[in-house]
């Protein structure tokens, strides 16, 4: 009767180790995946401010009739430069500043698979636009 018992023990503890390591595998998901979220977050919120500002930055010359394009990327450049935790580019083509930023952060369970960061990119564009046309 002993050893019936001492299996029974170890049946349940294979089962325990299992729901453990099923419980560790979801919360898993559930912390990096949200460290995924925030990376992606801070990445699109960087790129439409950075667009904002771009867009901003011409406003008076867009009033007048004209466009300053060179302003308008300084603007988002600027933006992007005091983004903490986020990286990216602007650049001018065709009368449109396009803005492409990234964000990482580390993951908390993933690291344990030798994953240790996540990533997320983003992208926003603003038109710059004569008045009138």
């Amino acid at each position: 009767m002993r050893e019936s018992e001492s299996e029974r023990g170890m049946s349940l503890s294979v089962l325990v180790l299992l729901w453990v390591f099923a419980i560790l595998v979801v919360a898993g998901l559930v912390v990096d995946g949200g460290q995924k979220v925030t990376a992606a977050r801070r990445a699109e919120s960087a790129a439409a401010g950075a667009a904002r500002a771009a867009a901003d930055a011409g406003a008076t010359a867009r009033l007048a009739g004209q466009t300053d394009p060179g302003a308008s990327l300084l603007a988002a450049r600027r933006y992007l430069a005091g983004t903490p935790h986020v990286t990216g580019r602007a650049s001018l083509v065709g009368g449109v500043v396009r803005v492409e930023t990234e964000s990482a952060n580390p993951t908390i369970f993933l690291s344990l698979l030798g994953i240790g960061e996540v990533r997320s990119a983003a992208a926003a564009e603003a038109d710059l636009v004569r008045a009138g046309g």
